[in-house]
């Protein structure tokens, strides 16, 4: 008879923790997000292309949502001049591809915010690249 009120207390809390599913331990610091070109041309139709990879095992990581950019020329102490970026597709694993109007030379900030499937909080990050004519 113990046995069964054991078996019973075991699924009963089994249940109660698929409810509530007890996070990993991953957080956004496990999540590296690194330009793969740092060094951009010039351009009205500039590709800017990003790398999402988990720290923990170096996998990269796909169907981020994508909650937030902006991108200004904060490095080059004008933090109000912004420019249109917008994502694009990719069908490479954990690569991220955006087209933005870097019609100006200098040093820009792109702010990006991002959610990953099963984490709960974003990573956001400020990343800086430089336009070369």
């Amino acid at each position: 008879m113990n046995r069964t009120l054991f078996s019973g207390r075991a699924v009963l809390l089994l249940g109660l923790m698929a409810m509530h599913p007890v996070s990993a331990g991953a957080a956004a610091q496990d999540y590296e997000l690194t330009l793969l070109n740092s060094d951009i041309r010039q351009s009205s139709e500039a590709m800017v292309e990003l790398r999402l990879t988990d720290r923990r095992s170096g996998a990269p990581v796909s169907d981020a949502i994508i909650f937030n950019t902006a991108l200004d020329m904060a490095p080059d102490g004008m933090p109000d001049m912004g420019t249109a970026i917008e994502p694009v597709g990719s069908s490479e694993p954990g690569i991220y591809h955006f087209k933005a109007d870097l019609s100006m030379t200098g040093g820009w900030r792109l702010r990006i915010g991002l959610m990953i499937q099963g984490e709960p909080e974003p990573v956001e990050r400020d990343l800086i690249l430089k336009v070369s004519p």
